[in-house]
């Protein structure tokens, strides 16, 4: 006879089943009288990418997709109720202040261990957490760039120095690392969200210290994460990466010569090296960047959060697309929002941008997204790929201006307009969203456009916007100001350390939609970079 405690469970898992059971149902009957259109499941993008239940084209984010389809204003301004005073309010950043994580990297070198710490660093500072990488091979060549300069000694950091049998250079190692991890302590202490500890952590020795060090600080989590690697091919990119990048402790050596020295380093690594195996411990463990994941003991939402994202990454060669929809009737007119068709001038778009992406692609597989908006879809039309629709992509809601000019905004609101210019990437107008709340929405995006390969987005300028600045590491005050024109096709592609980026503008004229900053304040400056950075940002203390 089964106990309570079963008879209690058996009990609850009936009574969800019935719950799921009731809202199949309920779907079922919205399809059939159309307020719900049919799920459609669409094969991934390439073969090389799992299915995701919730990706793109998985069944159950598309169900949930479609299900929140909201009705869009027509042509007309909306007029708001008396009762209505103003357009909004600032929206306030949400307090992270309690959470503290370090993430402790794990792995010999050219393994991909900073690729991974620099898109985590990306990502969650996208999502406006507080996040520092603290890269021990930086601390080591900051001081050994500052003792050169003051104390005119020039330390050499070749093979040898990373050998285990030279208890000198070891000893260095281990306190350049404790002091790394005594840096990072200190900026979590001092607000921090997660600071990843970037080095080879490659001893069950050095992680036990890490983990003694760590359990003396309260509500401080840490989470290992070890980056292994069996892919010649991948090793011999990165190492050619780390000789041909300028890397400070080779740049008196030959491509060769600095090439060998390097092997000849990890080689010192491998003899010992010690993949995690300790039962307690929190770690993740991703083989050949994304090819196989390994989790333990992994609990809490933002530890969560971090790795659901890093198992969505992948290093395959791969281009992201965005473009707007073509030139829209409300475009010509100065309205916002809206679900306007396109203009002329917007399908003289539609009609050329087949070429443009076909010269591009050539033959390889691609899948366009669009927004649930009538000029995405139409800018689309003529494209010969798959096509997914995601309300996502929806452009910001407007609220009550939805449907209005930037005049008559400011004529019927003059402090909110004026409000909204100081502000814009917080401001949420009334009934509607702010740029902050976009990026919370978009997030799902990301983690599909992560996983996915060549990916074409016919989208909006606020959606791009915000896509375009993950992807180029830009900061929330910049993101509302970034131009992104009509009839412009971004082409980026991914690098280990950035993004390179061409654009192609076609030659159809179209309404320039782009508002700079107000008051005369300081531009974005976008300067696209995939270099590595070799030395730590502010100044360190050296010893003599």
């Amino acid at each position: 006879m089964a106990d309570s405690g079963t008879l209690h469970s058996d009990s609850n898992s009936r009574g969800i089943a019935a719950d799921l059971a009731r809202a199949a149902d309920a779907l079922e009957t919205m399809q059939a009288s159309g307020e719900l259109a049919p799920v459609v499941t669409v094969a991934p993008a390439s073969p090389n990418v799992p299915p995701a239940l919730f990706g793109a084209g998985g069944p159950m984010l598309k169900r949930f997709d479609e299900s929140t389809v909201a009705s869009r204003k027509g042509s007309t301004a909306p007029s708001p109720p008396p009762s209505v005073k103003g357009i909004g309010k600032k929206v306030a950043k949400p307090d992270y202040s309690e959470q503290k994580i370090v993430v402790a990297m794990v792995g010999l070198p050219a393994r991909g261990k900073s690729y991974l710490s620099n898109k985590l660093m990306i990502y969650l500072r996208w999502l406006e957490y507080d996040v520092k990488v603290f890269n021990v091979g930086q601390l080591r060549r900051t001081k050994a760039r500052q003792k050169a300069q003051k104390l005119g000694v020039k330390e050499n950091h070749n093979a040898e120095f990373f050998s285990h049998s030279n208890a000198q250079a070891t000893q260095s190692r281990d306190s350049l690392a404790e002091e790394s991890l005594e840096m990072l302590i200190k900026w979590l202490k001092e607000g921090g969200n997660v600071g990843i500890h970037d080095a080879t952590n490659s001893t069950k020795s050095r992680r036990a210290k890490i983990e003694a060090r760590l359990a003396k600080e309260k509500g401080m989590i840490l989470i290992f994460l070890e980056s292994l690697c069996d892919d010649p091919a991948v090793i011999a990119a990165n190492v050619e990466l780390k000789v041909s990048q300028g890397d400070p402790d080779y740049k008196d050596m030959s491509p060769d010569e600095a090439r060998k020295d390097f092997l000849r380093r990890i080689s010192e690594y491998e003899k010992v090296y010690e993949t995690i195996t300790e039962p307690h411990l929190s770690y993740l463990r991703i083989k050949n960047v994304g090819e196989e994941v390994t989790m333990s003991r992994i609990n809490g939402y933002l530890s969560s959060r971090i790795a659901f994202y890093l198992m969505n990454l992948h290093i395959r060669p791969r281009n992201i697309f965005f473009s707007r929809h073509g030139e829209s009737q409300y475009n010509v007119e100065g309205k916002i929002g809206g679900d306007s068709l396109l203009s002329p001038r917007g399908m003289q778009y539609a009609k050329a941008l087949p070429a443009l992406i076909t010269d591009n692609i050539g033959e390889k597989p691609l899948t366009v997204w669009t927004s649930t908006l009538k000029r995405t879809i139409q800018t689309a039309q003529y494209l010969p790929y798959t096509k997914l629709t995601w309300k996502s992509l929806d452009e910001l809601d407007a609220g009550v201006c939805d449907g209005m000019t930037y005049e008559e905004i400011e004529q019927a609101y003059p402090d909110d307009y004026a409000n909204r210019d100081e502000d814009k990437f917080n401001y949420r107008y009334r009934g509607g969203e702010s740029y902050r709340d976009v990026v919370v929405r978009l997030e799902p995006v990301i983690m599909e456009l992560e996983r996915q390969e060549n990916i074409l987005i016919i989208g909006h300028q606020a959606i791009l916007r915000c896509l375009y600045a993950y992807f180029h590491h830009l900061p929330q005050a910049d993101l509302p100001y970034i131009k992104i024109p009509l009839h412009t096709v971004i082409k980026l592609t991914p690098k280990a350390y950035g993004c390179d980026e061409e654009r192609y503008t076609l030659p159809i004229n179209a309404v320039d939609t782009h508002r700079p900053k107000p008051k005369a304040a300081k531009q974005p400056n976008v300067h696209p970079t995939t270099q590595r950075i070799y030395y730590v940002e502010e100044e360190v203390k050296t010893s003599a």
